[in-house]
């Protein structure tokens, strides 16, 4: 399986500005900047393109582990925070912390933590990451 995206960019570093474009079209000429990576302009960035990649990467993930274990979890909430910072002449991203909220009747405490640490470290994105990575889960029911 091979998935592509584009990026266009036109201009410097930091007057520039580029779009990204997914075959999907999810991205579709999705405006990105110097200001949208390191200001608050509108618009997307790299670092939060893998948040939202490694959160719903490891959700699906720890949804199959889940299944296989015979539970449906009812939700299954992730946030992921990309930590940008400096890295000599450059910036690496040195941390994803995911934070998930569980609800999934029937399991316990102890089975969860391992289905979910099995799906962290399971998981592509989690693989494809130089980069500390944490979890923090929570269970609910």
């Amino acid at each position: 399986m091979i998935r592509k995206a584009r990026a266009v960019w036109r201009g410097t570093g930091r007057d520039g500005t580029g779009d990204l474009t997914s075959d999907s079209g999810v991205l579709s000429s999705t405006p990105y900047s110097y200001k949208t990576r390191f200001e608050s302009e509108p618009g997307t960035n790299p670092e939060e393109l893998i948040a939202a990649a490694h959160a719903g990467c490891f959700t699906m993930a720890l949804a199959f582990q889940l299944q296989a274990a015979g539970f449906t979890p009812e939700e299954l909430a992730t946030e992921a925070a990309v930590t940008l910072e400096k890295d000599g002449d450059g910036f690496k991203i040195s941390k994803s912390a995911l934070t998930l909220t569980a609800n999934v009747p029937g399991i316990d405490q102890d089975q969860f933590d391992q289905l979910a640490g099995n799906a962290e470290k399971g998981c592509p994105i989690s693989k494809v990451l130089n980069a500390e990575i944490t979890l923090n889960a929570t269970l609910t029911s």
